[in-house]
This record gives structure tokens, sequence and C-alpha cells, in this order.
């Protein structure tokens, strides 16, 4: 996190998108946007909605205080990924909420940054490593998950934060392995 900037929060992400009624979850944008800045998409902080295909945000956003939280969203994703300290976290509701709202919203959160990472022009085909490949295709599995109940259990919240784990530091090991990548082998 960068100093001074207060974190966008799951909650107040929510509202926001909530009042738009643009239907689209804060899990889901923050997946895609941090899918977006892994693959390397360059975009100014202004534009990035753009970059991802949701102007109908961006038309909704308006002024402040909604563009602040958009900005500060795009900002605070941007530095996390790069944080040498290895700050980067999902975007997901908090223990609060349903262990059910909790699972669909990590279920979104991979949805999103799967479509994040195709919307930059990333080729995923060359230079991933082989544990790079088998993340993307865990968390493609993961997008596809539908969840029938979840109970809550303790053995349901560990498994559901051993699956939040693995996705964040899988994502920081995507990140790396195509920061690496020499750009005309990653944009089409």
């Amino acid at each position: 996190m960068i100093r001074g900037l207060e974190p966008t929060t799951h909650a107040e992400l929510s509202e926001a998108l909530s009042t738009m009624q643009l239907g689209m979850s804060a899990s889901e944008l923050h997946g895609a946007l941090a899918g977006y800045l892994s693959a390397g998409g360059l975009s100014p902080a202004r534009e990035w909605l753009s970059a991802l295909a949701l102007e109908e945000i961006d038309d909704a956003i308006g002024e402040a205080p909604a563009r602040e939280l958009f900005d500060r969203l795009f900002t605070g994703c941007a530095a996390d990924l790069e944080d040498p300290e290895l700050a980067f976290d999902l975007l997901l509701p908090d223990d609060s909420a349903s262990m059910g709202e909790r699972a669909v919203a990590l279920v979104d959160w991979c949805r999103g940054f799967l479509g994040g990472l195709g919307l930059s022009g990333v080729d995923l085909e060359q230079g991933l490593s082989g544990e790079a490949g088998e993340i993307l295709g865990d968390l493609a599995r993961i997008a596809a998950t539908r969840f029938d109940d979840a109970s809550g259990g303790e053995e349901d919240e560990q498994a559901y934060a051993e699956v939040v784990e693995y996705v964040r530091v899988g994502v920081l090991l995507l990140h790396n392995d195509l920061a690496r990548l020499p750009d005309g082998a990653t944009r089409h």
C-alpha cells in the first residue's frame, strides 16, 4: 500500500458499483484490474476502465468522490503488485460476510483476473514458466466453480483461506513471470 493512500475496501467499492447499477461485483472489477496490470497492461490511471472495456463504469463515475475511489483502486492495486514486501491482496468481502458470499466473490475475482489478462493483449503461450501455466489453469477452474452451499464451518473457513492465499501468491508469480517477458513476446 502507498503511504498516505487509504486502501479501497470491498464494501465501499461494492456500494459504489451498486449505486451506479452496473452489474459487476467489486471482486470481479478488482480481479480484472489485477489481471490487466499483471500482464503489463499500460494505461494512465484515468483510462484503465476503458482499457478493460468498461466504459459504462467510466461514464457513470463522473467526478469526485466516485472518481477518487476508482483512482485509489487503480493506484493501490498497481503499487501492491509491485511491492517488494508482497502486500498485494485480493479485494474480497471481509469475514463478516457469509462463506457463500465470500466463495462467490473469489470465483468472481478469478473470472475478472482472467478477463483482465485477456484484455491486456498478453500472449500467454510464450515464455511462462510451467508453474505459471499451472496457476492459470487453476484460476480457470476456480473461475468456473459453482457453489451450492458452504456451511461456513471451520473446515470451510480453512479451505477458503488456503485457496485465497494460493490465488494471491499465484497472481504474484504470474505478475513476476509476465513482467520478465520481452515486450514483443507479450503484446499482440
